[in-house]
Parts: C-alpha cells; structure tokens; sequence
C-alpha cells in the first residue's frame, strides 16, 4: 500500500515479512524487513532508491498507483547494493530515458552489477538537482556502509533520504516510528548498527558531524529499511552519535560454548564472580545462540568473557565466528579475558587471548583453564576469577 510521507512525497516500496536472513545467510533478520523507495512528484519526477529484486513488480504496480512511470525523469541510486537497487533492471525497461544519479563510486558500482549503458549522472556532496519547486541536494556517505553511499536531502519537504544509515530490518503495518512499538525499533536499529555500521563509527561521527554544520532543517528521516522517522527524527541521530562514540554500560557478556559441561561449569562460576562484584552479566551458549543477536550485546557491554574447551588443538567450531566478528566489527572500548577447559593440549586460551588482541580488545587479566572436569576449589577459582576481572573493569 502506497504511503503519503508529505504532500508529493510517496514510500512505494514493499515490505517483506518472511526474509529470516540477509547478506546471504550472515545477517538474522528475526522480524523481516522492508525495502523503502520514495516517489517525489514536482515539475520533474524523482524515484529515490528501488528495492531487492524479486519485489520489482510491486514496486512497479506502487508507481503507477499514483502516475504513468514513464514520466519519471530521474532515478537516484543512493547506493549500489542489490537489496536497494534491484529493481533497477526491470524499472529502467520501462524509462529507458531516464537519469540515474549515482555518487562517482556508485556508477562503478551500478554498471558492474547490471553491466548496463544508462544514463548516469555522477554528483558529489553539495550537488543539487531542480525538480521545479524542490530540489534534491546529495552528501556523500562513503562507508556508510559501502564506499559508493550517499545521502539524498529534498529542500521544501526537509526529508533525508539516508539509506542504510538510521534503519533496521523490521517488517511492520505501520510506516512511521509514532505507528510502531518504540522497543522493538529500537531492538532492530541497535542490532543493525552493532553488526553492520561498527567498523565505520569514526566515520559515522564524521558524517553525523558534517550534517549538523549544513543546518538543514529535517522534518523526516526515511532510510531505506524499516520504518520512517517523523516523530522526533534527530532521536536516531542522537543515537547514531552515541553508538558511535563507544560508549557502553558497566555490564559483562560471558560467551562460551562446551562439550561435556567443563566450560559451562567454569563460565557459571565466573558469572557468580561478577555478579559478587555488582556488575550486570548475560550469558550466550554459541552453540545455541544467534551470533548477530551476541554481538548486538557486545556493542553495550563493557567487558567480554570467551570461553571454550580445546578441540583438535584448537577452539569449537561454534566460537571461531563470533571471533571473527569482533576483528572485523572493532568494538571500542572492551576488555576481555578467557578461560576454558581442557583434555589433552590445551591451547584453547591462548588462542582466545591472541583473538581477543587481534581484535583491539585489551586482555584485562591472564586467562584460567583446568583439565577435565573442574573440582569444587577450581570453581572457587572461576569465581574469584570473575571478580577480579570484574574489579578490573571497574577500575580501569
């Protein structure tokens, strides 16, 4: 159903309730999401962004709901990757005439996923376009998440067509942030943020920074997932700011897997510790627990416990992954230490320990290890482990 965002201004995109994974299977998406595409009617007609492929057709009926698509003269790709620009290759059957604005790194980008000869206009930060009355002014947002991103402002209307910055994946009736249930936004921007825009924070303050100087008034932000922000826009952006800067709670995240309750035993004990010393504490079983949905809780907590036994001289396939994410994501501002039980080699913690380094996460206290089956005093161990590291982490 097609959505009057202000007088002239249409969301014509789709919303897709049964996508339970994006980026392929790396990204859980436990709410669905939606693909945001917006029609602006003046004396020139612009379509900001499209939507994932298989959706074209309803982005298509959308349109023309409200004009003839052959009138459309400009399609603006803010961003090159195919869940926003997929529908490019059917909707440009149709208006084959039209202009594809794109940021230089996104004609590139454009081209070799369609390997098609449109008519390209390239702009960069400050480049405006007349749609007669308004006018669609473009930042550029490199790494925001793809080095081709950026932002589409309308004058008049005081919309920020974002993109990827300031959405989730969350399929909902509603289209606005005042017709939904504030929590689950908040669930699903927080979670988007942690596991897509953490590498590039420095990045993100440097952009949110540069909007600010340019003193557009925003009445709306509409980026191209989930829902639309017209209620107190800015509170996203303020958000935004706050993620990126690392700043985090006096909590602990203890992340462990275990093979016949050695580890656990030991993760249980250090979590007493911790909570001995007063501090917040969550627990996640890798081998039970959506990754996206850990690391979503890493982004808040302070500290970070990575527990596994020794497999074939090495860590459980369930935890090398999680380590990954976090060399790639580089968190701000953590301090880990691991621990873990052992039946033969045990390298397992020092494995941990040099992932955790790799990943700029200070090791805040050597790691702990037992073999086999821990004893009562080695839980003692755990236990006084955890309040030190918890101690530690207070006071540094």
């Amino acid at each position: 159903m097609v959505v009057e965002l202000k007088d002239g201004v249409y969301w014509v995109g789709c919303v897709d309730w049964n996508i339970k994974h994006f980026h392929g299977h790396e990204l859980s998406t436990h709410r669905g999401t939606t693909y945001n595409a917006y029609l602006i009617i003046d004396e020139k007609i612009a379509l900001v962004d499209t939507v994932w492929g298989p959706f074209s057709h309803k982005l298509i009926e959308n349109i023309e709901e409200i004009i003839d698509i052959r009138k459309i003269d400009y399609v603006i790709a803010n961003h090159g990757e195919t869940d926003h620009s997929g529908g490019l290759p059917e909707l440009m059957k149709l208006i084959p005439d039209a202009t594809v604005v794109v940021s230089e790194r996104g004609k590139e980008s454009i081209f070799k996923h369609y390997h098609s000869n449109w008519d390209f206009k390239v702009v960069n930060t400050g480049d405006a376009i007349s749609l007669g009355e308004n006018k669609l002014v473009f930042v550029k947002a490199q790494m925001l998440h793809w080095p081709d991103s950026m932002f589409t402002y309308l004058t008049g209307k005081n919309i920020l067509l974002s993109n990827d910055a300031f959405g989730q994946h969350y399929a909902s009736s509603g289209r606005f942030n005042d017709e939904v249930d504030d929590t689950e936004v908040y669930q699903e921007a927080i979670k988007y943020y942690a596991n897509i825009l953490t590498p590039f924070s420095d990045l993100v303050i440097k952009k949110i920074d540069e909007l600010k100087s340019l003193n557009l008034p925003v009445d709306i932000i509409a980026p191209s997932h989930g829902i639309i922000w017209r209620k107190d826009p800015m509170q996203i952006v303020e958000k935004y700011y706050e993620w990126a800067s690392g700043k985090n709670d006096d909590s602990v995240v203890i992340i462990y897997d275990t093979m016949w309750n050695g580890t656990e035993e030991m993760a249980l004990a250090i979590a007493k510790g911790i909570e001995k010393e007063g501090l917040r504490f969550k627990m996640f079983h890798m081998g039970v627990c959506d990754r996206n949905d850990v690391i979503t809780e890493v982004l808040r907590a302070r500290g970070i416990l990575i527990g596994s036994p020794t497999m074939n001289n090495g860590l459980l396939p369930s935890i090398k992954p999680i380590l990954e994410d976090l060399k790639g994501l580089k968190f701000k501002n953590k301090s880990g230490a691991a621990f873990g039980s052992y039946g033969w080699s045990g390298e397992n913690v020092k494995l941990i320990e040099e992932n955790l380094g790799k990943a700029r996460i200070k090791v805040l206290q050597e790691g702990i290890k037992f073999k086999w089956q821990p004893t009562k005093e080695e839980l003692e161990k755990c236990v006084e482990f955890g309040r030190n590291f918890a101690k530690g982490l207070m006071s540094g």
